[in-house]
């Protein structure tokens, strides 16, 4: 039985414009579909990029959501919807953040309109294809080409009659994620870890990049409330340099840290080297993790311990399969991430979670302080264990009313 998706799946088979699409459960595989195809082979498969619909997607927080980067109290958020005829069609969502992947959403939302055409005719299984003809025509914009790459991933999926995590090759079906605290009063975040706790949550993520003593405090506050059974992963988001960093790390060696995210800042890689070697506590590279070549950097340069790959980040699941085979061959353990994204971003972080053993971590948390949720059926979440869903691609998908009142532009 579905859950969390306030629905069910009676939109999922159905066009923007409200025509009846043919169901999940029936979607035959690309084996059985022939049609004309532009390569000299005459009849062959093909699944053709048709249309292409942009979408601004708002999504209120019941609270703000505080880093040392900024605060927040909506999440302004890209989706992409693309077709494959009348027949079949994907959709994707990232979060475009300024501090983080230097973008707005209002530039995502133009810089889309400029590039979706380029994807038109094209092959929509020549992913890797796809990904090129972005990225030379658009440099990083990652969040904005994550949310086509997802769509895409979903539309390939479907059309193979497969759930996502398949199509990149997982069968695991249940992950653990933690819950963030945002910065704020120590006692408020102790409070609130303690509520996590009582909902089930077995890891706590702590948000910090203050000054030494009062980030100090809070870890300690949370301590005192929690006990010290609860691992409890921290992220500074760049807000300290290197002596700041070995201090708060240093007094917190034994708080049963699991790691810490990029606690400098991101262009510092022999900060990072170094704090590796200063500190007992895993560090993790967060902003300064993006691309393939970031990975291997780091990986060469021995700069961190842990890799977290954000979909949002990485431009998409294409790139992040390539930088989780690099963390795989260095020997480097994996947290997929998230921004603050719906359910629907989650879901698809969480496919490619399942099909990646080097991943051991998950924070898929991002929907979480949302007012509400327009996703119907993807990732079942209870207490911390995510389990994902049955249906082909991504088994998620938005309510029509809930894009229907959203600001979009479609490309043919």
């Amino acid at each position: 039985m579905l859950q969390e998706g306030r629905g069910d799946l009676r939109d999922f088979g159905t066009t923007s414009q409200g025509s009846r699409e043919r169901p999940f459960r029936r979607v035959p595989s690309l084996r059985q579909r022939k049609t004309r195809s532009n390569t000299r082979g005459g009849n062959a498969m093909t699944l053709e990029i048709t249309k292409i619909t942009i979408y601004k997607a708002d999504f209120e927080l019941l609270e703000p959501f505080r880093t040392s980067l900024a605060e927040i109290t909506k999440a302004k958020n890209i989706v992409v919807r693309i077709h494959s005829g009348k027949e079949y069609y994907g959709t994707g969502e990232a979060r475009p953040n300024p501090p983080v992947t230097g973008e707005t959403r209002e530039a995502a939302y133009e810089a889309g309109k400029e590039i979706a055409p380029l994807l038109l005719g094209r092959e929509a299984t020549d992913i890797e294809g796809a990904v090129k003809v972005l990225d030379g025509a658009l440099l990083k914009n990652t969040a904005l080409k994550a949310a086509f790459d997802i769509a895409l991933h979903d539309l390939v999926a479907k059309a193979a009659g497969i759930p996502l995590y398949a199509l990149l090759g997982g069968a695991r079906r249940k992950i653990e994620t933690d819950n963030t605290i945002s910065i704020d009063d120590p006692d408020v975040m102790a409070s609130k870890a303690l509520e996590h706790v009582k909902d089930g949550y077995r890891v706590l993520k702590v948000k910090l990049g203050g000054s030494v003593e009062e980030d100090i405090k809070r870890v300690r506050h949370i301590r005192q409330r929690v006990g010290m059974e609860i691992p409890i992963r921290l992220d500074a988001n760049q807000g300290w340099n290197l002596v700041e960093a070995s201090q708060v790390l240093g007094e917190l060696e034994r708080s049963n840290i699991q790691f810490c995210e990029q606690p400098l800042v991101w262009w510092n890689m022999e900060g990072l080297k170094q704090l590796c070697r200063m500190t007992k506590v895993p560090i993790a590279a967060d902003e300064g993790l993006f691309s393939p070549h970031d990975a291997f950097r780091l990986a060469a340069f021995q700069a961190c311990h842990i890799f977290n790959i954000k979909l949002a980040k990485s431009g998409g699941l294409a790139n992040a399969l390539k930088i989780e085979a690099i963390a795989s061959a260095a020997g480097i353990p994996c947290m997929v991430g998230c921004m603050t994204e719906s359910r629907l971003a989650l879901t698809a972080a969480a496919h490619f979670a399942s099909a990646r053993r080097g991943i051991l971590y998950a924070d898929l948390d991002g929907h979480l302080g949302m007012k509400s949720d327009p996703v119907l059926g993807g990732a079942r979440y209870t207490a911390g264990e995510i389990e994902l869903p049955e249906g082909p691609g991504l088994g998620a998908d938005f309510a029509r009313d809930f894009l229907e009142s959203c600001e979009q532009i479609t490309i043919t």
